[in-house]
């Protein structure tokens, strides 16, 4: 599953709200039960066919539900097994009204469609929990941890022709953005870049903060001209992006990225290294610039600092 490209805060918004909505619905479970059990008097809203938008939790997904998880598959396969569960719920009220005994048959299906909504809900809140450990605390975009074991998984695709891009993008000259004005915002540059990126990127593409003022961007499904042609947008939007200091004047930052296909059987350190010589090249070559790995880098010496 794939948490989207959203800030630390919207995700620890998304967990509050999920939290929240998974009461209501073990709320709704336990009056649902009793109903059986003690044969009461159903509920009408249990009965009507849109019974699953106007319980508290439906109520929540389908109206103000957390919009930063629309997109997520488990988010959808929740929306599946909760108005499945509800029509089986539905069908046992409507048993019980009628006077006639509840189907074993029809309680072991509304029992299965209620664990696997409370199987996937689990999966995505651990999800956005493992996510929020591994954001960087500064930037909010992931940080290395468990990076390299996304882009494994993501060779696995490419060994299945798929193809898939990774990306080092570096701010240029950011030593001197820190010396002029300041770290505090240095700080804010990275944020505001991170943030900006994040919101251009696929829900499957992801971006880690890699090291300073350096990003690593993996795009799935993409070869490495359209990558090109996706990071030349980037850079030409960070440029664009305006900084202002105290007592300054406004400033702005350019960005260097070196791009490299996710090789198939390679491994995965070492495309991660195509795209870093790639990106001493291109900062070789002038800065402000996407220049994509050939063979003829391999020659190459390692390159020095890179924000110099």
């Amino acid at each position: 599953m794939v948490i989207p490209n959203i800030s630390d805060e919207f995700m620890r918004m998304a967990l509050r709200e999920l939290e929240q909505a998974a009461y209501h619905h073990e709320q709704w479970a336990e009056k649902l039960h009793g109903t059986l059990v003690c044969r009461a008097v159903p509920d009408e809203m249990d009965l009507r066919a849109d019974a699953h938008c106007q319980c508290r939790f439906g109520q929540w997904y389908y109206q103000t539900g957390s919009i930063a998880l629309k997109n997520h598959p488990g988010f959808l396969e929740i929306g599946i097994e909760h108005e499945r569960m509800h029509k089986c719920a539905a069908h046992l009220l409507r048993s019980l009204t009628d006077g006639r005994v509840v189907a074993r048959a029809d309680y072991e299906r509304f029992v299965g469609a209620l664990k696997r909504m409370n199987l996937e809900m689990s999966s995505v809140r651990d999800e956005l929990q493992r996510a929020l450990f591994n954001l960087d605390p500064l930037t909010g975009a992931p940080s290395r941890i468990g990076m390299l074991s996304a882009l494994r998984e993501q060779q696995e695709f490419v060994r299945r022709s798929h193809v898939c891009v990774v990306a080092m993008l570096d701010l240029d000259h950011f030593k001197s953005v820190n010396d002029n004005y300041g770290h505090l915002v240095g700080d804010t540059v990275l944020v505001e870049v991170a943030r900006w990126i994040m919101a251009r990127l696929r829900p499957y593409d992801k971006i880690y903060r890699y090291g300073g003022e350096e990003f690593l961007i993996s795009l799935p499904d993409t070869d490495a001209a359209t990558g090109g042609e996706i990071l030349n947008r980037f850079i030409e939007g960070i440029a664009a992006l305006p900084f202002t200091a105290e007592g300054k004047a406004g400033f702005s930052v350019t960005a260097s990225v070196g791009l490299a296909d996710l090789h198939p059987h390679l491994p995965v350190e070492r495309s991660i290294e195509r795209a870093d010589r790639a990106l001493y090249l291109a900062k070789a070559q002038g800065r402000n610039r996407v220049v994509t790995w050939d063979a003829v880098m391999d020659e190459m010496p390692a390159g020095p600092e890179k924000s110099a």
